[in-house]
C-alpha cells in the first residue's frame, strides 16, 4: 500500500497516515520508491515555516514543495528513492537519486534536462522554490558518497551544509567582531556541523561555546566539537564584557533571553536558524542588544555558487563532508524505523521534543 503523511497547514499537530493511491503518470513524470529518509529538528522547522513566512522572498513556503494550495501539507524530507516508473528521457526504473522527497512512501516528480548527474523537478509550483530543493542527484554522481556512510547522508548532510554555511559566513564577516560564538542547541546536528567547521579554520578564531542542557553537558564536552560547553543555566557566569554571537538553532525564546539581556550591547550580532522550538516566543521586539536575523542556508549556497562557480563550491563541500565523516559515527547512532506508523510516530516524537538527541532516525519506508 503506497501512504504518506497528511499535515494540517494551521496546525502542525495535526497529523495523520492516509492512503496515496497511485495515478497515470504525465510525460516528464517518474515515480519513486522512498528507500530511506531522516526525520530531525530540521523538519520541524519546514513545517513550522510551512505556511509562506518570507523566506523565499515570495507567497510560497514549504508545503508548496509537494502538495498544492488547499491541500493538506506534505512534509519535505531528505533522503533517497529508487524509481519505479518513468515517463521521462533520461531516467529509467531501477535509478537511484539522493533529494528531497515529500513525507511518503512513494512521490511523483517532473524531470527537467536529466542527465549523468540527475534531474531537476520542474512541478510547476516547484520552479519559484530554492533551486537547491529542486536537484535530484544520481547516487554514481556524488563523489564524496561512501557506501558506508550511506544512513548519516539524509541525518547530518544537509545540517552539516548549513552548520558548514553558517561558519563560512562568520569567516567572511569577520566573525562580526565576536571573541566568542555561542551555539544554543549545540547537541542539534546542525550546531555539531557549525562547531566542528569553526575547528577547522586555521590561524585565529573565535572560541566556540556550546549552550546545551545540564544533563548533556559532559556527552556533549566528550566530544570534542566546542571549545566550551555549559549548561543552559550557567549562561550567566560568562563574562558579560566579551565580545560575542550568538546562533540560536532551535528558536528556544528561553535561552535567547537569557544571552540577549546578560551580554547587551556586547553581543555583536544574533542569529536564528531554526524553529524546532515552535511553541517557544523570545519577545523579540522587547530584547536588548541586536536585532536577530535569519540565516537561510538556500541564499548562503546560491552566493558562494555565483562567487566559487559550481565545481568549486562542490568540492569544498565534499571536503568538509567527507572530513566529517570520520568523526560522525562517534556523534550519533543510527536509529531505524520501518512502515507509516513508524514514520508518523517518528514525525509526533521530534515535534514534541521527545527524541534522544544522540541518535538519527532513519526511516525506511
Amino acid at each position: 500500500m503506497n501512504w504518506a503523511i497528511d499535515i494540517d497547514r494551521d496546525d502542525v499537530t495535526q497529523a495523520g497516515l492516509v492512503d496515496d493511491p497511485s495515478a497515470p503518470l504525465a510525460p516528464g513524470q517518474v515515480r519513486v520508491r522512498l528507500d530511506s529518509y531522516a526525520m530531525t529538528a530540521n523538519n520541524i522547522t519546514y513545517a513550522v515555516f510551512g505556511k509562506p513566512a518570507g523566506l523565499f522572498g515570495n507567497d510560497q513556503g514549504y508545503w508548496d514543495f509537494f502538495a498544492e494550495r488547499g491541500e493538506p501539507g506534505r512534509l519535505p524530507v531528505w533522503g533517497f528513492a529508487t524509481v519505479t516508473e518513468s515517463a521521462a528521457d533520461g531516467i529509467a526504473p531501477g535509478d537511484r537519486f539522493y533529494g528531497y522527497y515529500p513525507m511518503a512512501s512513494d512521490a511523483v516528480l517532473t524531470s527537467g534536462g536529466a542527465g549523468p548527474g540527475g534531474f531537476t523537478d520542474v512541478t510547476p509550483r516547484r520552479t519559484t522554490l530554492p533551486p537547491i530543493y529542486n536537484n535530484y542527484q544520481r547516487i554514481e554522481a556524488l563523489h564524496d558518497y561512501r557506501a558506508a556512510d550511506h544512513d548519516y547522508w539524509p541525518v547530518f548532510r544537509p545540517l552539516f551544509l548549513t552548520g558548514w554555511l553558517i561558519a563560512d559566513q562568520f569567516e567572511d564577516e569577520g566573525d562580526y567582531g565576536a571573541e566568542q560564538i555561542l551555539i544554543a542547541s549545540a547537541s542539534s546536528k546542525t550546531g555539531i556541523g557549525l562547531g566542528f567547521s569553526i575547528a577547522q579554520r586555521q590561524g585565529h578564531r573565535p572560541q566556540t561555546i556550546g549552550l546545551t542542557s545540564k544533563a548533556n553537558v559532559a556527552d556533549l564536552d566528550a566530544q570534542h566539537i566546542y571549545d566550551r560547553v555549559i549548561a543552559y543555566d550557567d549562561i550567566m557566569t560568562l563574562n558579560a564584557a566579551t565580545p560575542s554571537a550568538l546562533v540560536d538553532m532551535a528558536g528556544n525564546g528561553a535561552v535567547t533571553r537569557a544571552v540577549h539581556s546578560h551580554f547587551g550591547n556586547k553581543l555583536q550580532v544574533s542569529i536564528i536558524v531554526g524553529k524546532s522550538h515552535w511553541d517557544s516566543d523570545a519577545g523579540e521586539a522587547a530584547l536588548p542588544g541586536p536585532e536577530r536575523q535569519g540565516f537561510f542556508a538556500p541564499g548562503r549556497s546560491q552566493k558562494r555558487i555565483a562567487d566559487w562557480g559550481g565545481p568549486a563550491f562542490g568540492q569544498k563541500i565534499a571536503e568538509a563532508w567527507l572530513g566529517f565523516m570520520d568523526v560522525a559515527p562517534r556523534l550519533a547512532r543510527i536509529d531505524k524505523r520501518s512502515g507509516g506508523e513508524a514514520a508518523l510516530a517518528a514525525y509526533r516524537e521530534m515535534l514534541e521534543g521527545r527524541a534522544d538527541p544522540k541518535a538519527g532516525i532513519v526511516v525506511e519506508p
